[in-house]
Order: structure tokens, then sequence, then C-alpha cells
């Protein structure tokens, strides 16, 4: 207790309490070390005033594609740790804590909404959660999705963000790719478009199946995509690589990726392929998405 403590007449402290701050409310950039306020970030749809595209989570991301309404749909349930795995602590542990910290079952989340006026499934890939990694549950949640599409005979739209496959799950996890890569294909036997919007990063397995079996592959600026990481290819090879290596505009002028679009435009850009490949009118396109009001928040659970 200090001297101005003994001073203060009962009560008053109570009044002029400390406030508690957030620990987000300042955010920086990685590419230029700006300091951005969070508010203003929001504002931005999570592009900083430096260009850089800020991961961001499914509900972040539906808020973002569709036209208005949308309706999240279930994943599917699987086996929790069919491995019995355990390294510095229980495979059942890390998702517990990731579960915790995202709001969400696992890094999958599907929902059904308009885009330009036409139904659409979207399937989102959470990098918040175990890095977006590859598993059991995200390779029946990208099932569940093209199944659903074919049912609604609707386009699916899928925006990927991953480290790879989940060591966790071993080799259950490496039957994932194969199997979405089957879904895929009933999708592209059903006559549906399937678009693939590339985000930072997405690498691994999710790059050598799913990610690259688009009929359109779209990336948001600057994101790292690509099977080894940079670093491994550069010691494998011992040369130091271009710069930009692995990056969107790299891949666009390699030919990998069909166009790089800012996130604003995403959702008109989406809107006009979608309009031409299911050979519908549609409605009124929008030119660029309208950042919603600083103050408009969607409980991501760490999602960004």
């Amino acid at each position: 207790m200090n001297w101005l403590t003994k001073i203060t007449p009962p009560g008053m402290s109570k009044i002029f309490s400390k406030r508690d701050t957030p620990d987000n409310l300042w955010v920086k950039c990685p590419k230029t070390g700006e300091m951005v306020f969070h508010k203003d970030l929001e504002a931005g749809l999570f592009v900083t005033p430096g260009g850089h595209h800020m991961r961001i989570g499914p509900s972040w991301r539906f808020q973002f594609t569709f036209d208005g309404e949308f309706k999240e749909l279930d994943t599917p349930e699987v086996p929790r740790d069919p491995l019995k795995f355990k390294d510095d602590k229980p495979y059942t542990s890390r998702i517990q804590a990731a579960r915790k910290k995202t709001g969400r079952d696992d890094a999958m989340a599907i929902a059904v909404g308009q885009i330009g006026g036409l139904e659409s499934v979207v399937l989102v890939q959470n990098f918040a959660f175990m890095g977006g990694s590859l598993g059991m549950a995200a390779g029946e949640s990208f099932i569940t999705a093209a199944e659903e599409a074919v049912k609604r005979k609707a386009p699916l739209v899928i925006f990927t963000a991953a480290g790879g496959a989940r060591m966790q799950e071993g080799a259950l996890s490496l039957m994932q790719m194969p199997r979405t890569t089957i879904a895929v294909e009933m999708m592209r036997e059903a006559g549906l478009p399937y678009i693939v919007v590339l985000t930072d990063p997405t690498t691994g397995g999710v790059t050598a199946s799913y990610a690259m079996l688009g009929d359109v592959h779209i990336a948001e600026p600057g994101a790292l995509i690509g099977f080894a990481g940079p670093r491994v290819i550069e010691q494998t090879i011992r040369e130091k690589l271009p710069e930009g290596f692995q990056r969107s505009e790299y891949l666009l002028e390699k030919g990998m990726v069909d166009k790089v679009v800012h996130r604003r435009d995403i959702p008109a850009t989406l809107a006009r392929l979608l309009r031409v490949m299911m050979k519908r009118p549609g409605s009124t396109v929008r030119a660029s998405l309208t950042p919603p009001p600083a103050d408009h928040v969607v409980t991501d659970g760490g999602g960004h």
C-alpha cells in the first residue's frame, strides 16, 4: 500500500479502477512492421495498409464470401485418436486445446449460401486449428461438402490453408489425399464447378491433392503455396531460391495459378466465374466486397 492509497477516500478506487486492455488491440503487419489498430484491420477485411493478407478463420470467410445469410453444416464425427498417438503430450490433448482455441471441432468448416445469387457450398480450412492439418476429420468434411454440392447441384468452393497432413494420424491422414481426389472426380462427373482459393499457407499433402485439382485456381496476394517449404528445398538443392519463390505471384507467372485476387474482390470474382461455369445469369454481381463496419464482430475463436 503506497501513500496515495492511504489518502484516497473509500469507494473512489472502484470508480477509477484500471480497465483491462485487450492483448490484440494493435496488430503488427508482418510485411511492413506497421502497427495497425485491430478495428481498422477488421474494417479492411484483415488486410493491412501494407497489403498483407492476414490469416482468417471460417466465420470471417463465410461472412466475406456469401451474399448475405448462410447456413453452416455439421461436420462428420471421426475417431479422435485412432493410433493412440503421443509425443510430448497426448494427441487428444492437442485436439482439445485446438477446439478450445478456435471454437471449432476440427480444421474444416462447411456452409451453404448464395454467391452472386447462385447457391454454393463453401468449404474453409482453418489454419488456426493445428495448422489446418489434413486428417480424417478434414477428409470426411471435404467428402461431405462434395456430396452436399452434388445433392444440391451446386458448385463447390474451397479456401485452402494448411501445413500438410496430420502426423498424429499417420497413414490414415495420407489416405485422405486419394479419398478427396475421388470426391473431386465426383464433382466433375456431376458437371459441377470446383473452384479453389489458395490462401496463406497452402502446403504439403493438401497441395498434392485437392488444392491443385480445381477447375479454376485463385490465390490471395503473397500466399505461400507449395509442397515442401522454401528452407527445405534450399537445403536439398543447396542453391538460393528466386525472390518470391512459391508465392502467389510467382506461381501465376509459372501458370500454376489462374488469377491473384485481392480479398475484397474475391466474392465478385467467384460470382462471375460461377455464372459462366453454371451457365446461369445470377443476380447483379458486386464490383467488390464492402468492408463491414469496424464494430461488426464475428466470433471466430482465434481464426485470424
